[in-house]
C-alpha cells in the first residue's frame, strides 16, 4: 500500500446555482411590518430559536430579530433549538451557539438553555409532541431556520422550520422519540408533531433562509402560524433549485479536507457524496464514489463527529478530535448506526488517501495509478474542487468549468 501513488491534482472551479443578493436587515423589517409583529410581541416575553447550523449571517439575522423585539416592547431571550446536539447539554448547547457568533454579548439578550421539556400532548397518531420548557413558558416563540434538502429522508417537509419546532426544540426527548421511528418518524410523524406544537403554544413567528449553492442568503422570509406549513415546504422546493452538486458523477477516490456539525448535520452533506447509510434503504443513484477519505474535523463542531461512518477512511488527525460521549450521543439519539461505524483511520494525510486508492481497486492493484480522484475542502463549499488529470480532462471545454491558475498539487499535500 506504501507503494501506491497519489495522482497530481489539478484545481478546477465549477458554477454553482446562484442566487440574488438578499439585504438582510430590510428583509427583516419589511416581513415584520408586512406580518404585524411588533403587536404581537409587545410586552411579552419571547423566545427566539436558533439552531446548530452554520447558517449564512446566522448571527446577523439573530442581533436584528432580537432589536425587532425590543424595538417594539418585547422582552426576548433566547434557546437552543438543536435537539441533542452540544452533547445534550444545557452547557454544551451554549457553546455551539457561540460558536456560531450567537452569545449574549454578541446579540444583547440572555440564553436560556434547558434539557426539560413539557409534553404538550399526543398527535393523532399517538405521537407525543415534546417542546422545551422555557419556550413553553414564553409569551411567544420566533424561530429561525435554513430550508435544505436533508441528509436522512425525502418528502415534503425535510430540514426547516417544522423539524426545528418538533425535533429541534423538542431537545434529546423529543429527537430521539421520533428518531425511534426511523425515516417513517422524520418523514410522516414529524410535521404531524410540528403541526400539534403550532395548535398547542404561542407560535409568533418562523422565519425561513434558503442558500444558494455559494452558502449565500438567496431568500429570506418570514411566517405566522397559518402560513408556515405551506411556506415550509415551498423553501424546500426552493432550496431543492438551488442545491450544488460534484461536476462528475464516478469517482474512484475522494478526500474530503473536513467534515463538520457546522457544515452538515451528518457531517457530510448525504447529497453531495451519494451515501445514505440507512437500514432497509436503498443508495442514490448518483454520484457513484468508490471510497471517501476524510482528513480533519471543523472547530465549530465541539468534538462531535457524528456520522464519521460515512467515510471508509479518516486520518488520526480527525480521530484525535473526536468528543466520543459527544459524538455517540448525538449517533444514538439519531438511530442511523449504520453511520457509526468506525472508519480505518491512519498516521498521516498521505497513507490515508494511499490506503483508499489501494483499496478502491484492491482486486487489481495496477489500477491505481489510473484512479479519478477529487479533493474538495467540504461538502458545502464545492465551488473550487482538485481532480487528477483523467477527470479533468473530462471537465475541460464544459461551459460551467473553469480551469484553476494555481498550479498543480498532490493529493496528500
Amino acid at each position: 500500500m506504501e507503494n501506491v501513488k497519489i495522482p497530481t491534482l489539478y484545481p478546477v472551479k465549477q458554477a454553482l446555482p446562484k442566487g440574488e443578493p438578499v439585504d438582510i436587515d430590510r428583509t427583516l423589517e419589511a416581513d415584520w411590518e408586512r406580518l404585524g409583529l411588533a403587536s404581537a410581541v409587545d410586552g411579552k416575553r419571547i423566545a427566539l430559536g436558533f439552531g446548530s447550523r452554520g447558517i449564512a449571517s446566522i448571527d446577523i439575522i439573530a442581533k436584528k430579530l432580537v432589536a425587532l423585539v425590543k424595538a417594539a416592547g418585547g422582552e426576548p431571550f433566547i434557546v437552543p433549538a438543536m435537539g441533542s446536539h452540544g452533547g445534550a447539554t444545557p452547557a454544551g448547547q451554549i457553546e455551539v451557539l457561540s460558536g456560531l457568533g450567537i452569545s449574549e454579548e454578541t446579540v444583547g439578550c440572555p440564553i436560556r438553555a434547558t434539557m426539560e421539556v413539557v409534553n404538550t400532548g399526543r398527535t393523532d397518531m399517538g405521537m407525543p409532541a415534546y417542546i422545551d420548557k422555557n419556550v413553553y413558558e414564553a409569551d411567544g416563540l420566533i424561530i429561525t431556520n435554513r430550508a435544505k434538502v436533508h441528509t436522512d429522508f425525502h418528502g415534503p417537509h425535510e430540514s426547516g422550520l417544522l423539524k426545528m419546532l418538533a425535533i429541534g426544540l423538542g431537545k434529546e426527548t423529543g429527537a430521539r422519540t421520533i428518531h425511534q421511528q426511523g425515516r417513517d418518524g422524520l418523514r410522516d410523524y414529524m410535521p404531524v408533531v410540528a403541526k400539534r406544537l403550532l395548535q398547542n403554544i404561542n407560535f409568533v413567528a418562523g422565519f425561513g433562509v434558503v442558500e444558494d449553492g455559494y452558502h449565500s442568503v438567496a431568500h429570506l422570509e418570514g411566517f405566522t402560524a397559518d402560513g408556515v406549513v405551506e411556506g415550509d415546504k415551498r423553501l424546500l422546493q426552493r432550496s431543492r433549485a438551488l442545491m450544488p452538486s460534484l461536476p462528475v458523477d464516478d469517482i474512484d477516490v475522494l478526500i474530503v479536507d473536513e467534515m463538520g456539525k457546522n457544515i452538515s448535520g451528518a457531517g457530510m452533506d448525504t447529497n453531495i457524496i451519494g451515501r445514505w447509510m440507512v437500514e432497509g434503504d436503498a443508495e442514490p443513484e448518483r454520484p457513484r464514489i468508490k471510497r471517501i477519505a476524510v482528513l480533519d474535523l471543523t472547530p465549530a463542531s465541539h468534538g462531535n463527529a457524528t456520522t464519521y461512518g460515512l467515510a471508509d477512511f479518516m486520518s488520526k488527525t480527525l480521530f484525535d478530535k473526536i468528543d466520543f460521549p459527544i459524538t455517540m450521543k448525538n449517533m444514538f439519539t439519531s438511530g442511523s448506526l449504520k453511520r457509526c461505524r468506525m472508519p480505518l483511520f491512519f498516521e498521516t494525510d498521505e497513507e490515508t488517501i494511499q490506503a483508499a486508492i489501494y483499496d478502491a481497486f484492491r482486486r487489481d492493484p495496477s489500477q491505481c495509478a489510473d484512479a479519478r480522484v477529487m479533493r474538495i475542502k467540504n461538502t458545502l463549499e464545492i465551488e473550487t474542487l482538485w481532480v487528477s488529470a483523467n477527470i479533468l480532462a473530462e471537465l475541460t471545454g464544459q461551459e460551467s468549468i473553469t480551469v484553476g491558475e494555481q498550479g498543480a498539487r498532490a493529493a496528500g499535500g
